[in-house]
């Protein structure tokens, strides 16, 4: 069996290393990376290299004789990177979008992608895919899902089924980021401004009185730490969200997830990495100083 990636980044990787241990599997990608020049390209072919990945100059030649073709990409570029293969998918193919998106994002790529007859599932990845790979828990949700479970079980996916409409895997994952993110979000906001007011000890003090099952200072040092190295990516997920809000009639939703999104985008812009020997107070002060540097 031979699986095709489009995108070769974090989760595809990760993917690519659990998966590689099953006997009869090879693995092809083609990422918009490649010939760009940029440094993270050299890190891409070597762990292509590393792991046995057939790198492709084009979409079309990485799907060659691929009985699955993941699309693990960003948010913003998911629906590209479908169109980018449909006109090359044939039956027995299939498409399978790992892409955190909106329900409406889905539906519209499986239009494009099974115009050839190809399949398509909606998988939406729930948890870290490190360390755990393929194995983290997933959903899945479309009409060929009942099909092709005998291959997802027999690869050793952790997942579940939640229906045969396209679309309702990612609303799950959609709905519950609105919360993950927005603790996120919510939690460093919060301790930058009690710094920036000079009232940290203060507003830290209360809060961990009152939300002692947040475990701290574990948790906002926790925060802190995804905030600032995932924001950017976070904040594209954030923006489905908002879509899938605006898709459900909420208009207040949208605005939140959007707000939410300009969080954890600005955050990650700045390119801090927290020390993580430093305990809490010092880690808010270092973000603080990187803030009103990068202003």
């Amino acid at each position: 069996m031979r699986i095709a990636f489009i995108g070769f980044g974090e989760a595809a990787r990760a993917f690519v290393a659990s998966l590689r241990s099953t006997p009869d599997l090879t693995f092809a990608a083609y990422d918009v990376l490649l010939g760009s020049g940029r440094d993270s390209e050299g890190a891409l072919r070597d762990a292509a290299g590393e792991m046995g990945v057939a790198l492709a100059d084009s979409p079309a030649a990485a799907i060659e004789s691929a009985e699955w073709i993941i699309s693990a990409v960003t948010a913003t570029d998911s629906l590209e990177a479908g169109r980018s293969v449909a006109s090359f998918l044939t039956t027995g193919q299939t498409f399978i979008d790992i892409n955190s998106v909106s329900a409406g994002r889905k539906r519209e790529t499986a239009q494009s992608v099974c115009a050839g007859g190809a399949a398509y599932v909606d998988m939406a990845v729930m948890a870290p895919v490190h360390p755990r790979g393929h194995r983290a828990p997933v959903l899945l949700a479309g009409p060929d899902c009942e099909t092709l479970e005998a291959r997802f079980s027999r690869l050793g996916f952790a997942y579940s089924i939640v229906g045969d409409e396209i679309g309702a895997a990612t609303s799950i994952k959609m709905l519950r980021s609105l919360f993950v993110k927005g603790m996120e979000a919510v939690t460093v906001q919060t301790l930058l401004a009690a710094k920036a007011a000079g009232r940290f000890d203060e507003v830290y003090a209360s809060l961990s009185e009152s939300f002692p099952q947040l475990d701290w200072p574990k948790y906002p040092k926790y925060q802190i730490e995804r905030v600032s190295r995932h924001g950017v990516r976070r904040a594209a997920e954030m923006r489905e969200s908002a879509a899938t809000q605006k898709e459900l009639g909420f208009d207040a939703g949208h605005k939140l997830a959007d707000a939410i999104a300009d969080v954890q985008e600005q955050i990650g812009r700045l390119g801090f990495v927290p020390d993580t020997d430093a305990d809490v107070a010092d880690q808010y002060s270092s973000l603080l100083g990187a803030f009103r540097n990068k202003a």
